[in-house]
């Protein structure tokens, strides 16, 4: 059998008490940075998250992933915001930004660009699709999307 990838493990651990607290877990990822191991989770509510919301779900995981040790060696535990630009990485995410503008950025260039900014109006498991804003459909399978992330325009 194989074993669970870090991150997945650490957020299945997490999850019931970040949504108890009010929060959505947004994401968690796993990784080294320069010579440091980084876990990030991610936190996000309907009103915006604070610097205080952070502390507070910080406070209160830091002691289960002590307890239950998921991880091997040492590594910083960092609690943030996915921010107004966020990054769409897995379905959930793209549900709930079905109707917002997006950037793809693909592996390889399409019609000559390597991104593509519209209003993502539907996603599944195998294709993401974007409305151009000279209205035009664009359906593009996930395999050649490299990140896809929310863009903000201010009016």
């Amino acid at each position: 059998m194989a074993k669970k990838p870090i991150a997945a493990t650490v957020e299945e651990l997490l999850r019931p008490t970040v949504e108890e607290l009010g929060y959505i877990l947004w994401d968690v990822s796993y990784g080294k940075t320069g010579t440091e191991y980084h876990l990030e989770i991610t936190i996000d509510k309907e009103d915006g998250i604070s610097i205080t919301d952070c502390e507070r779900v910080h406070r209160a995981i830091d002691p289960i992933l002590d307890e239950a040790d998921p991880i091997e060696g040492s590594y910083r535990l960092e609690v943030s915001s996915p921010g107004i630009e966020r990054e769409l990485r897995t379905d959930a995410h793209l549900a709930f930004a079905v109707g917002m503008v997006v950037e793809l950025r693909f592996f390889a260039a399409k019609d000559g660009a390597k991104t593509l900014v519209g209003a993502l109006s539907a996603a599944d498991e195998s294709t993401v699709t974007v409305v151009t804003p000279d209205d035009v459909e664009h359906v593009f399978p996930r395999k050649e999307i490299s990140r896809i992330r929310t863009v903000y325009f201010e009016d």
